[in-house]
């Protein structure tokens, strides 16, 4: 396993997403909630993953007391994050809010605290004093966003007073651009970018013959891909047929490829869900993938030109 470390800040490169924990939008059932999740992270945890992503939002408060039931006795060098859903982050709320979640957790503190998204009509400012509470009393133990810009990342760290650890965002090869302004601004102030579906939900998944298509699994989650539409799946199959050949390259699939790109920028942890203990697996051992300079250069024009053509 690589991991990632900025000032204190320590974790594997490949990291496990739970939004599928108990989460309708995925479908995945009453039985995989209460037997094969809380399986998968305590797999995670002998992979040598050591961090764990969830929200308030995921299941209503599901994800995070399925995650809670999983980790009570978990290795020291966990990690684990979850999200305010910021619908009126005002500083009692957001305290509130954060305990509420650190007790579905059943934490001491929660490792990792992020905003889920930024409100239009709050101020940073405002927001960040209710998470200044929240790590002066111990609730909370670093602060994060998640999609932000660059620009508001700033404005969060300078509201806050204090470092602003992360951004989580979504970046894989479908979706690149944090590649030019965010990774680059990670490395250099010694901050954490987070991907999240770094398999674009499924597209990078299988390579150009089999992938999974979003939306057709009939997940709902799926189902709002733009990707679901043929001619953006049309688009996408010269970087499926890079993939496919990088993976055969390394004696790998392609979603192991995928997210060897990923993290290869340096700062970066994907957080890829899981939906078997197998596929958690193959994503651990992507870690372990060394691209070539030549591969990554492959990969990132053909990212390039699906993102031009798909015109996010």
């Amino acid at each position: 396993m690589r991991y990632v470390e900025v000032d204190g800040f320590r974790a594997s490169a490949i990291g496990l997403g739970t939004w599928q924990f108990g989460s309708r939008e995925w479908g995945y059932g009453e039985t995989y909630a209460r037997t094969v999740a809380p399986a998968i992270v305590r797999r995670a945890f002998e992979l040598g993953i050591t961090f764990l992503d969830t929200a308030e939002m995921y299941g209503f408060g599901r994800s995070e007391r399925i995650v809670g039931g999983a980790i009570h006795d978990r290795p020291a060098d966990v990690i684990v994050a979850t999200k305010l859903l910021p619908l009126l982050p005002l500083p009692a709320i957001t305290a509130w809010r954060g305990r509420a979640s650190r007790n579905r957790l059943g934490v001491d503190a929660i490792d990792l605290y992020q905003l889920h998204f930024p409100n239009p009509i709050v101020p940073p400012r405002t927001t960040m004093r209710g998470m200044r509470s929240l790590l002066e009393d111990g609730v909370i133990r670093r602060v994060g966003v998640s999609n932000y810009s660059l620009r508001g990342w700033r404005v969060a760290e300078r509201a806050l007073g204090r470092p602003v650890v992360s951004d989580q965002v979504q970046f894989s090869l479908a979706h690149p651009s944090p590649r030019w302004d965010l990774v680059p601004y990670a490395r250099e102030r010694g901050r954490v970018v987070i991907a999240y579906s770094p398999l674009a939900q499924g597209l990078l998944a299988g390579g150009v013959d089999d992938a999974a298509v979003p939306g057709r699994s009939g997940a709902m989650a799926r189902r709002r891909n733009p990707l679901a539409l043929e001619r953006n799946r049309r688009r996408a199959r010269p970087l499926l047929v890079a993939l496919d050949e990088v993976a055969r390259a390394h004696d790998a699939r392609p979603a192991q490829v995928a997210l060897a790109w990923v993290i290869s920028h340096g700062n970066v942890i994907a957080i890829p869900g899981a939906r078997t203990i197998e596929q958690l697996e193959e994503n651990a051992a992507a870690a372990d993938i060394d691209l070539s300079e030549s591969e990554r250069e492959r990969l990132s024009r053909e990212a390039e030109r699906l993102e031009t053509a798909l015109g996010v």
